[in-house]
């Protein structure tokens, strides 16, 4: 379902709470340029919520927003977010 290869940045935050995930995509997202697309992981329940209005609010197209179970069983998020 999801495309890695067209990701040109890619986010572990998995382990952080919020608000890290978000300031991390946020840094992300300043260095790069028009059109890149940043992946992130993370575990922190609020981001399925943080991230979608972090993209609204500031002009960037979430391209993919996914739960999925990890190695271990445990639940995960997975986001592919496209700079505006």
């Amino acid at each position: 379902m999801s495309d890695t290869s067209t990701a040109t940045i890619q986010l572990n935050t998995r382990g952080l709470r919020c608000p890290e995930p978000v300031m991390m995509l946020h840094q992300a997202i300043r260095k790069s340029k028009s059109g890149d697309i940043v992946e992130v992981f993370a575990t922190d329940n609020s981001t399925s919520w943080d991230i979608p209005k972090f993209c609204m609010h500031l002009g960037h197209e979430l391209l993919l927003q996914e739960e999925c179970l990890d190695e271990q069983g445990n639940k995960e998020f997975h986001y592919l977010v496209k700079k505006g």
